[in-house]
């Protein structure tokens, strides 16, 4: 909102258009702070030489001690090879399809204004609006983090738990029409899918770590790139011709909903029975 008044007031003066100074602003602000981080974030703590000895040996032993079973020797398996076996590996796939539903369903953050217009906002009112939408996405996200990282065995269910909230208030919002009680709904429905984006990349990031290091980072990479490819057809989920009930968009996400419930069990089932310490590539 804030962005949109600078962004507005740029418009006047240099003859650009609002939304595209609001991208040139956000890649802008993207690219430097990528430049920083190049010099703040460190390397894989066996690597780092911003440690001594004995530091990056109590960093790794502390990695270990959580059960996320880094390989921190081994040769180099170059990038071909390191391809190949991650692209063999099952949990690749599996946390892959888990990504992208999350991703795809997340896509309704798009359309939070369009929707909560519904209640009788202008436009600008209506982005006001959005806001106890991203609070509470934000307190559960913080929630999730701060426990499961006390309970890092459950994430699956945790998980699961999350977009079964997710499923339940989009199946619910296809057969409600009150605007009113839609909010409410969409409100926990996006906190349940918020929650699930940053812990299921935690999730696949933890069992990716019995892979070789080269494997590890081509996996992740995919997971990553192809779970946002969803960013691409979750955009056309709600046209403007099935406003105001927006069945399909609804129902879609809760067929995706069900389908990442269902992948993030299967995951929690097959990794307890196959710890990611005895990963087998």
């Amino acid at each position: 909102m804030i962005a949109g008044g600078i962004t507005e007031g740029l418009e006047g003066k240099l003859g650009i258009r609002g939304w595209r100074w609001l991208f040139i602003v956000e890649g802008a602000l993207t690219s430097a702070w990528a430049i920083c981080a190049y010099f703040i974030l460190l390397d894989f703590p066996a690597n780092t030489t911003k440690f001594t000895a004995r530091e990056r040996e109590l960093a790794v032993a502390r990695i270990q001690h959580d059960s996320l079973a880094v390989r921190t020797d081994g040769p180099e398996l170059g990038h071909v090879k390191a391809l190949v076996l991650a692209l063999r590996n099952w949990r690749l796939w599996a946390f892959t399809v888990g990504y992208m539903v999350i991703v795809g369903s997340s896509t309704l953050s798009y359309f939070y204004p369009t929707l909560v217009k519904g209640l009788g906002y202008s436009s600008r009112d209506a982005q006001y609006m959005t806001v106890p939408i991203y609070m509470v996405a934000f307190v559960a996200t913080a929630f999730t983090g701060y426990f499961m990282d006390r309970f890092s065995h459950n994430r699956g269910w945790a998980l699961a738990g999350w977009l079964s909230l997710a499923l339940l208030c989009s199946a619910i919002i296809c057969g409600v029409y009150d605007f009113k009680a839609r909010y409410v709904l969409l409100v926990f429905m996006a906190a349940g899918l918020w929650a699930s984006n940053a812990l299921a990349l935690s999730y696949a990031s933890s069992t990716f770590g019995a892979m070789p290091n080269e494997t590890r980072a081509i996996a992740l990479a995919f997971v990553n790139a192809l779970g946002n490819l969803a960013s691409i057809y979750g955009a056309y989920l709600f046209p403007s011709d099935q406003a105001p009930k927006y069945l399909q968009g609804f129902g879609v996400i809760t067929g995706m909903c069900a389908l990442g419930i269902v992948t993030y069990v299967f995951l929690q089932v097959m990794l307890t029975r196959r710890p990611v310490t005895k990963m087998v590539l």
